[in-house]
């Protein structure tokens, strides 16, 4: 029983605006009541079986026509939230949402709170918490591959990794805890080198986990890109290339960008943000000098610097040393751009591309997934960890382990050693929800949309 139970909440579950169909959501002990207050229909909804959509109209207190409605049903605990639940999908006008939610309200509702509904079924246990978190990704993806590791998390694949590890954990905590029970009789109930052995093992799982945060990071969020060079290396053709429009302004004339012109583009189902940057040189105008002070500023934040360089004016290592003195050299793309003018005594690059007729582009592209996702060989298949928290408390349960480790090689009591144990144990637990905050759940849920 949780702290929800007495409230039946609504909110409306659609886009607003106008369309075919908005829906509308009814969650808590009162749902059928409510409802059938205003809906008519050949049965009352009280006396209807779960998983059943039912016709009929909504009308106002003065038995004025609102609307035709279907309204589904869900008894608890056979719904998204666990509680007794409806939907009602009503015509897509905002005055006919509005008008059903107030009546809702009146009723007996109250308006829901933020990623409320996705915290009942979690609270429910309909749902652990790396589950109602992938619901919040799900919603937001952007791209197959973010898509597709979203969907992961929700059917459970990194929540079951993390329940065998912390279930061995427990398993060898039981052991040594007892042990602790039964000190005085000298009673060994598990051997030492077995209990570091397990502990290396699972440490080393955590260590995998912890690894894929790159990977994962990338598959969620994608990869900022500054493209970078000297004026009128190609930088705005090359945005323009891959954008397949005239995003940005192309001239002859050096300093045209004056500003950072910024544009999403999915690669093989990842994200990449892509910055065209004004060219960086000494400038008098202080438009210009604005621009390049803001290019700078885009080249520290990004995860991928996309170097330009042309035929004409060669390679640039006054600038490559610059922007090694603001970001690793690993994070670094170096190409040469107008190569149908000719590629005569040209240094190595990383790429060679035209941006006027689209050659060695394909090649950029895989060059920049190379450098987004490095040498990781993860699959569809593979736990991965993509989100900060789970990160946090997968490097906190490293660290409760080292201790252990540590306990173990010095010859501690058991008590130190059951201390950090149940440590690691409660790192895991919080990943997926089993030992949480009420503020860890607050943060987590009302960054949710209204209505889910």
């Amino acid at each position: 029983m949780n702290k929800f139970t007495e409230d039946t909440i609504t909110a409306i579950a659609t886009p607003s605006g106008v369309g075919a169909i908005s829906v509308i959501r009814v969650s808590g002990p009162l749902s059928f009541e409510i409802a059938d207050k205003i809906f008519k229909g050949k049965i009352r909804l009280t006396d209807s079986s779960t998983h059943t959509i039912h016709y009929g109209q909504i009308f106002d207190e003065n038995d004025v026509l609102v609307d035709d409605v279907l309204i589904s049903v869900f008894r608890n605990p056979h719904s998204y939230t666990g509680e007794d639940s409806v939907e009602i999908s009503t015509h897509c006008n905002p005055l006919i949402s509005k008008k059903i939610i107030d009546l809702l309200l009146k009723n007996g509702t109250r308006l829901a709170e933020p990623g409320e509904f996705t915290k009942r079924a979690y609270l429910n246990d309909k749902l652990d918490l790396v589950q109602a978190e992938a619901v919040a990704d799900v919603i937001s993806s952007r791209t197959d591959a973010s898509l597709r590791g979203a969907r992961n998390q929700l059917n459970g694949l990194l929540s079951k990794k993390v329940d065998e590890l912390r279930n061995s954990l427990i398993n060898a905590s039981s052991f040594v805890e007892l042990e602790l029970d039964f000190a005085e009789e000298d009673v060994e109930f598990i051997n030492l080198g077995d209990l570091m052995n397990r502990v290396r093992t699972i440490e080393n799982e955590i260590d995998l986990l912890l690894k894929s945060y790159n990977f994962g990071k990338v598959i969620k969020e994608g990869v900022n890109v500054a493209l970078v060079g000297k004026p009128n290396v190609g930088k705005s053709s090359l945005l323009n290339y891959i954008l397949k429009e005239s995003r940005a302004i192309v001239s002859h004339i050096p300093g045209t960008t004056r500003d950072i012109i910024r544009e999403d583009v999915s690669i093989d189902g990842i994200m990449f943000r892509l910055y065209d940057t004004a060219g960086i040189r000494i400038s008098e105008d202080i438009i210009e000098k604005e621009g390049v002070l803001r290019s700078r500023k885009a080249v520290k934040d990004a995860d991928l610097v996309i170097l330009i360089n042309d035929v004409d004016q060669g390679k640039s290592e006054d600038l490559l040393n610059e922007i090694s003195s603001l970001i690793n050299s690993n994070r670094i793309l170096s190409i040469l751009n107008k190569i149908d003018l000719g590629m005569t005594g040209l240094d190595d690059y990383d790429v060679k591309i035209s941006a006027l007729t689209g050659e060695g582009i394909e090649s950029l592209f895989r060059k920049m997934k190379e450098k987004a996702l490095g040498t990781s060989n993860y699959t569809e298949k593979s736990a991965v960890v993509s989100n900060s928290r789970h990160f946090d408390c997968l490097r906190k349960a490293k660290e409760s382990l080292g201790k252990v480790k540590n306990s173990i090689e010095n010859k501690m009591s058991g008590e130190f050693i059951a201390v950090d144990l149940r440590k690691a144990i409660d790192d895991l637990g919080e990943i997926v929800g089993i030992v949480t905050s009420e503020d860890i759940l607050n943060n987590i849920f009302t960054k949710f949309c209204i209505g889910k």
